[in-house]
């Protein structure tokens, strides 16, 4: 039967020369603290696969979109290599079965942090692109960038994340911001659960909970959005979707 890693490297689909560069991209830091042997830790491979992801992101997005502005590129750029789209391909490979965590972040929940999933799948773009330059890198990653591609037709929809659709929304005819607070906290400190209120001119809008603040805000923007566009909005990411524009 084949191991966690094994089956990874086959979802990667990439033989790597040195097999050691992923080891290191699956090597979390609190992993390698916790090593007798001095393992690397990952962090410099996702700085790095950071870099190469923006890189063949613009130039795809530039050659798939030459309809679009640099404001418009510059929005769907963000969203794809947003925290919440990495984690959503790193779950796509399971790479939560195999990433290398101390002991303490593994009883912290640390397989199922946004974070941690996100920066190690950077890590993996870095590994690919050192064995096999940078046409390994992009053919790797061209089939997450299509998942989303797919679901998008520029001629019909606009881009947006759901806080700053709703500030946008409220503030056409007012200058004032909605305004987000804190209602509830609950939880140990490595499962915190926070239940954010989003309010416009003292009128409650939405409630909504989450594992972090900026969680709980996005998804309460979320209630609140949908409470007037609901068939309008299709879902990109977590935090962002698609807004058919008026005929």
């Amino acid at each position: 039967m084949k191991s966690h890693l094994e089956r990874f490297k086959d979802r990667v689909d990439y033989t790597f020369q040195d097999p050691q560069l992923l080891t290191q991209a699956l090597t979390h830091s609190s992993f390698a603290y916790e090593s007798e042997d001095g393992a690397d830790d990952n962090e410099v491979l996702e700085f790095l696969g950071d870099s190469v992801l923006g890189f063949i992101l613009a130039d795809f997005l530039c050659d798939s979109f030459p309809e679009l502005d640099e404001g418009g590129l510059s929005k769907l750029k963000s969203i794809i290599a947003s925290t919440s789209a990495l984690h959503e391909f790193a779950q796509n490979i399971r790479l939560q079965k195999c990433i290398l965590l101390g002991k303490g972040e593994e009883k912290n929940g640390g397989r199922k942090k946004k974070s941690i999933l996100a920066g190690a799948f950077e890590a993996v773009i870095a590994a690919i692109y050192l064995d096999g330059g940078i046409d390994e890198a992009r053919r790797f990653l061209m089939e997450h960038f299509n998942h989303f591609i797919r679901k998008i037709d520029t001629d019909d929809f606009v881009i947006n994340n759901y806080k700053s659709a709703l500030q946008e929304h409220l503030q056409r005819d007012d200058s004032i911001a909605p305004v987000y607070k804190t209602v509830t906290t609950r939880g140990p400190d490595h499962q915190k659960r926070f239940e954010v209120e989003v309010s416009f001119r003292d009128k409650r809008l939405a409630k909504a909970k989450g594992s972090s603040k900026k969680d709980a805000e996005q998804k309460a923007a979320e209630r609140a959005f949908r409470k007037h566009f609901g068939n309008k909005i299709k879902s990109l990411t977590s935090e962002s979707f698609l807004y058919k524009k008026k005929k």
